[in-house]
Parts: C-alpha cells; sequence; structure tokens
C-alpha cells in the first residue's frame, strides 16, 4: 500500500505517514499511561500500522510531533505523539488515490476514476489522508455515510493550477461525497483547493512549520518552502 523509505533518507514532511519502530512504540507507551491501556493503540505497534506528521506545537521543541487519528468506534480520537527521531523505522507519502480506491464505497468509485484520470492528464499526483487513507492503511472502519473524500493534489511548477482546479470542482457537483483536501508544491507547502478556486489575491499556505498567508503567484512559485 505504501512505500517506506528510511527516515535518513529525507525528513517526514506533511501528510507523511511515519513508521515508528518497536523500541519507539514501547517508549511511548512507558510514557503514556493514558495509552497503555487503551487496546486498539496497543494494536498499532503489532500491527505495525504507521503515524502521520504532523505540525510542533511550541511546547514540543525537540523530537518528532506525530498524530493518530483513531476510526469513528473509537470516538474519533485524535491522539498527538512526540519520539526521538531515531525511533523513526521509515517514512512514506500517504496512500495513492489509486491503491485507496478498493477500500471506498462503492459509491464513490465513479468519482475517484474520474479524478484519477484528470490527475493522470495534467500530471498530477493524486493522493489520499482522512478518513480513506486510515481505512485503506488498517482495514478498520473510518469512512461513514458523512465522510468527506480528503485528497492530496501534488502539482508540478508546469500545471496549469487554474484549470485542474476548475476540472475538479466541476467533478465535485456530481459526486456523492465533498471533495476536501489540498494542492501541494514540490516545496512541500499547500494550500485548500477550494480556496484557490475561490480566486483571491491572497491565500493560506500552510507548510510542516507554519502558514502564511501567500499571493497566488506566491505558492505557485514555491516562495514558503517546506
Amino acid at each position: 500500500m505504501t512505500s517506506p523509505c528510511k527516515h535518513s533518507e529525507r525528513q517526514p514532511g506533511r501528510h507523511d505517514l511515519v513508521f515508528v519502530s518497536p523500541d519507539g512504540w514501547r517508549a511511548i507507551l512507558d510514557s503514556r499511561g493514558d495509552l497503555a491501556t487503551d487496546v486498539l493503540v496497543a494494536r498499532w505497534p503489532k500491527m505495525r500500522w504507521p503515524t502521520i506528521r504532523r505540525r510542533a506545537l511550541p511546547s514540543e521543541a525537540t523530537g518528532l510531533a506525530l498524530g493518530l487519528p483513531l476510526p469513528p468506534s473509537a470516538g474519533k480520537k485524535r491522539i498527538s505523539l512526540v519520539v526521538d527521531i531515531d525511533h523513526v523505522a521509515s517514512v512514506a507519502r500517504p496512500p495513492s488515490l489509486r491503491q485507496a480506491r478498493a477500500y471506498a464505497p462503492r459509491s464513490w468509485w465513479l468519482t475517484l476514476d474520474r479524478l484519477d484520470e484528470l490527475a493522470l492528464r495534467h500530471a498530477v499526483d493524486a493522493r489520499v489522508f482522512g478518513s480513506l487513507a486510515w481505512q485503506s492503511l488498517t482495514g478498520l472502519d473510518y469512512v461513514t455515510g458523512r465522510s468527506d473524500l480528503d485528497i492530496l493534489f501534488e502539482v508540478q511548477g508546469e500545471t496549469d493550477v487554474d484549470r485542474f482546479v476548475a476540472e475538479v470542482a466541476a467533478i465535485e457537483t456530481g459526486a456523492p461525497m465533498r471533495l476536501d483536501g489540498e494542492l501541494m508544491g514540490a516545496d512541500g507547502a499547500a494550500v485548500n483547493w477550494r480556496e484557490f478556486h475561490g480566486g483571491a489575491d491572497e491565500i493560506l499556505v500552510k507548510s510542516i512549520e507554519r502558514a502564511a498567508l501567500l499571493g497566488r503567484d506566491q505558492f505557485i512559485s514555491g516562495a514558503m518552502g517546506s
């Protein structure tokens, strides 16, 4: 489902999946009494399921800030973790749209196929995060009848972004779910696709380190960095 690489090959970025080593999980559970008795969390290291990179809080000056979102059956809790970088076993990008398709409701398939074809035509790498990603990664029931499709469009310098998002918006008009998600540049900075499509002169651009208002052209040129 994913293609992990050793953490020394590159630093984990926005939406990256982070696989924690057995020693790292032992350190987490030994230091977090609130997690040590959670049956589902205890399955995570046994199943070798990943966590996800998140932006660190001001109080988290050392270590790598990670998140672990639990499914609706576990109350949709969002667990914050911090691990030593030496306890990162590997890193992977989120699942591709095509890989995750088999785990989506059948009513979503046509929309997923249209988005996949659109991304291929524009040389955009389409990936998923959120409920569909976690369902495909764990096999647990994350997607509900009220779920959005959280999609990450990794655009290239030559991508006609305005045309691309206009076509995404057209696909959404016939979709059975809301299309949420982001456009991500080569530098790892991202913007909500709907906000970009809205045409505002300034848009909120997010990286793993910060969020800032930038001009549309600045985002496209990669002015923020990661």
